[in-house]
């Protein structure tokens, strides 16, 4: 249903006990009641998502943080003064009202205040923290489109909020701020860059080959259904193979690609970073054996397009 009509109908749906696909600003997110151990069970359930891989609980507010966690640090504090809402996770420590599933048994919990209307009013309207991670089939690609989302999960959803394409395209940054200096786990659509405008230095740790200490940081992740290799375009195969290319600016020179995409003519990162998911999704749906992606520029929210395509391979690796 429509995002801007919708809100009342999946709220209640949430409080029920039940699942609600909704758009964000990077992608769109599968929630649950995040004060219902049960309902955050059917999370896992319709994702097929281990149950080591913590979820993030989304927020209406900033204002909703320390009412539910008590006591925020300091570095916490000034992060989201600055960055909420918006593409920024943190990580706190659990409090008690967040049951332990929401967290994979972890003492800490990845939280957020998204910066979408529908979804910052669709939490309000709950009433409770949203545990949302994104809305796909676990290990796969996210949804940056309400149509990806019932293609990848159908009726294991109960209501999915249409708010159109994603403006971001890519998930979010995730940041352990508690001590002295910011560790980020995950990188995403904050760049690192501004991270340190806000705060000073901090330490890049991105990836998990063991069990994750944040969502959506194992070493394999994010990728289409068909084999991904991540590296510099090549000639495409003769005699009749069928592989898709993933350019960043240009398509390759060679001929004989089944398919190619181009996430941003104009070389713009932003751009590139919204139009990633959607793009892998649709040379996933065109029949190649193969998709190669070409490498980004390595900066701001390039450093996460090539997080996110460097762990697509790895899968197929």
């Amino acid at each position: 249903m429509p995002a801007d009509s919708g809100i009342a109908e999946a709220a209640a749906v949430l409080r029920a006990g039940g699942l609600v696909a909704f758009p964000t600003e990077t992608v769109y997110g599968l929630g649950a009641n995040a004060l219902d151990a049960r309902a955050a069970a059917r999370i896992f359930e319709a994702k097929a998502r281990p149950s080591f891989d913590p979820l993030i609980t989304h927020l209406a507010d900033a204002a909703d943080l320390p009412a539910l966690v008590g006591a925020v640090p300091p570095v916490v504090a000034a992060l989201v003064e600055r960055f909420w809402p918006g593409p920024l996770t943190l990580i706190v420590d659990r409090p008690a009202a967040i049951p332990p599933i929401v967290t994979s048994g972890l003492d800490t919990m990845a939280v957020r205040v998204p910066d979408e209307p529908a979804a910052r009013a669709l939490i309000a309207a709950a009433g409770v923290p949203v545990a949302a991670p994104s809305a796909n089939r676990f290990g796969q690609l996210s949804p940056t489109r309400a149509e990806h989302v019932v293609a990848g999960l159908g009726d294991a959803v109960d209501v999915v909020l249409d708010g159109g394409p994603t403006r971001c395209g890519i998930e979010s940054t995730i940041v352990d701020a508690r001590g002295d200096r910011p560790v980020v786990l995950r990188l995403g659509a904050l760049p690192v860059e501004a991270l340190v405008e806000a705060v000073g230095e901090v330490t890049v740790r991105p990836g998990s080959s063991g069990r994750p200490v944040a969502p959506g940081t194992l070493a394999a992740h994010y990728a289409p259904r068909t084999p991904l290799k991540f590296g510099a375009a090549e000639s495409a195969p003769g005699g009749g193979g069928r592989r898709g290319f993933l350019a960043f600016r240009e398509a390759p020179t060679a001929g004989g690609w089944a398919a190619v995409e181009v996430l941003s003519p104009e070389g713009d990162l932003t751009a590139a970073a919204a139009r990633l998911f959607d793009a892998l999704h649709r040379l996933d749906a065109a029949g190649v054996a193969e998709i190669v992606a070409e490498p980004v520029p390595d900066v701001g929210v390039g450093r996460a397009i090539n997080d996110r395509l460097r762990r697509a391979a790895a899968t197929w690796h």
